[in-house]
């Protein structure tokens, strides 16, 4: 695959640009994908033109928009060379992962991570990181025993937690996983729900039983379950237990109270790993109660070994409308 100057260039009246050519032929069908939609999304968020001219793709625009165009089609290309599928995401990942704004890369951690992949083995999927302050992340849960992942919704901080759970508990690395939420209502009163405890507080856990349906197969889990090996539970179920060897998320941690949030955090036990997840501005405690996410931020921010790792916006990987809908509510917030 090389990659370099447009010479001669298509047409006279044709603006500069850079040529890149595939030694495969098939593999780059796959690249462009079913009538070029992969092309034509590069093109949309990148601002470029490509054509394709045999066995090469002509990348047409500004200078930088070029050379991001160029690195993210030769990344996805590589990803076919390993027998690896290019999908949406996949793209949107190349594309953000070549994006380096300095003022959006907080600390010496994200500078760590610049460059290569991470890859999060489970048994129904390959899960990567779709941007940079996504790959710290990942990094911090399998180098720190308890780590923070704090930022707005759709930015996959109890997603990747699960997965690196899922992969650490195949490899070995821990015997169980214990996943909670606080079993707080999201602003309505859904009265007293019917049926045995366990089916009471299926409703609140419904997120975590979806992450895990896509790392493990359906019986897998079942057994899983029932041998208790993976654990779903509300917060207040955590109480006395010393959870040792085990890897456990607390999920929508802003909901715990400060009490709650002392009580958890005071459950871990050797061998175990950690992972406190919460977006602070979706607080559904009563008027009045501090949110224990806050209070722990403030007081174990200085403590070695315990990571704190941050999202915004812009590393919200649901519908773009959902990265929008955040900036619109954070401006208005500020206003």
């Amino acid at each position: 695959m090389a990659i370099g100057a447009l010479t001669p260039p298509l047409s006279e009246s044709a603006p500069r640009g850079v040529r890149i050519d595939f030694p495969d032929n098939r593999l780059l069908i796959d690249l462009c994908g079913e009538f070029d939609r992969n092309l034509a999304d590069v093109e949309q968020k990148l601002g470029v033109q490509i054509i394709r001219v045999g066995n090469a793709l002509a990348i047409h625009g500004e200078d930088g928009a070029m050379e991001r165009a160029a690195h993210v089609l030769q990344a996805l290309y590589q990803r076919l060379e390993a027998g690896k599928s290019v999908e949406a995401g996949d793209i949107d990942r190349e594309i953000r992962m070549n994006t380096v704004e300095e003022e959006e890369t907080s600390g010496d951690q994200l500078e760590m991570f610049q460059g290569g992949t991470i890859e999060i083995k489970t048994r129904k999927k390959l899960v990567e990181p779709r941007t940079d302050a996504q790959k710290a992340y990942v990094q911090s849960l399998y180098e720190n025993e308890l780590a923070f992942g704090i930022g707005p919704a759709g930015t996959g901080k109890t997603y990747l937690a699960v997965a690196v759970g899922v992969n650490m508990f195949i490899q070995g690395h821990v015997d169980k996983i214990i996943l909670c939420r606080p079993a707080v209502e999201a602003g309505e009163r859904l009265g007293f729900l019917p049926g045995t405890q366990e089916e009471k507080v299926d409703p609140y856990m419904q997120p975590l039983y979806d992450a895990l349906n896509d790392f493990l197969p359906g019986k897998q889990l079942q057994k899983l379950r029932e041998e208790k090996q993976i654990e779903i539970a509300p917060l207040a179920f955590m109480r006395g237990r010393t959870l040792a060897n085990a890897f456990v998320v607390l999920d929508e941690a802003q909901n715990a109270t400060a009490m709650q949030m002392k009580m958890f955090l005071t459950r871990l036990g050797e061998g175990s790993r950690m992972v406190i997840t919460g977006d602070r501005s979706q607080v559904d405690l009563p008027r009045g109660v501090p949110s224990g996410l806050a209070d722990a931020e403030r007081l174990l921010k200085s403590i070695p070994k315990i990571s704190f790792n941050y999202f915004t916006a812009k590393d919200v990987v649901r519908h773009p409308l959902v990265a929008a809908i955040i900036e619109a509510y954070e401006a208005d917030e500020t206003a």
